[in-house]
């Protein structure tokens, strides 16, 4: 089963928490998981203020904005999306993070299987 882990950083102010891990946590943890065969994707996320949201309206009109459409108290990072037997193990490698660490925290979410018939 695919799960996509969400790696959320708390913000105040505008800015991010650190939660004291380091570029190097990131890269083991990497490692582990491909090591371990469960790695599928991933990526880091460029900085908030390089993000675009777009909105169509009943008219069919765009609006595009800079940044996130709402204000929130936290950012997404990055994610990893992993093939593992079920959520238990989806758990425990998002508890293995760096980005659990902390102030930060990790969303668990499963991959919906659809078949589209084209």
């Amino acid at each position: 089963m695919k799960y996509m882990l969400l790696f959320m950083s708390p913000m105040v102010d505008g800015e991010v928490v650190d939660n004291g891990c380091s570029f190097e946590d990131w890269i083991r943890y990497d490692r582990e998981m491909k090591d371990a065969g469960v790695w599928v994707s991933g990526h880091p996320l460029q900085d908030l203020t390089t993000c675009t949201t777009v909105q169509v309206g009943a008219d069919g009109e765009r609006t595009i904005t800079d940044g996130p459409f709402a204000e929130t108290r936290e950012l997404l990072g990055g994610y990893d999306i992993i093939d593992v037997p079920d959520l238990d193990a989806a758990l425990d490698w998002a508890a293995r993070s760096p980005g659990a660490v902390g102030t930060g925290s990790v969303q668990v979410r499963p991959i919906a299987e659809i078949d589209i018939q084209v």
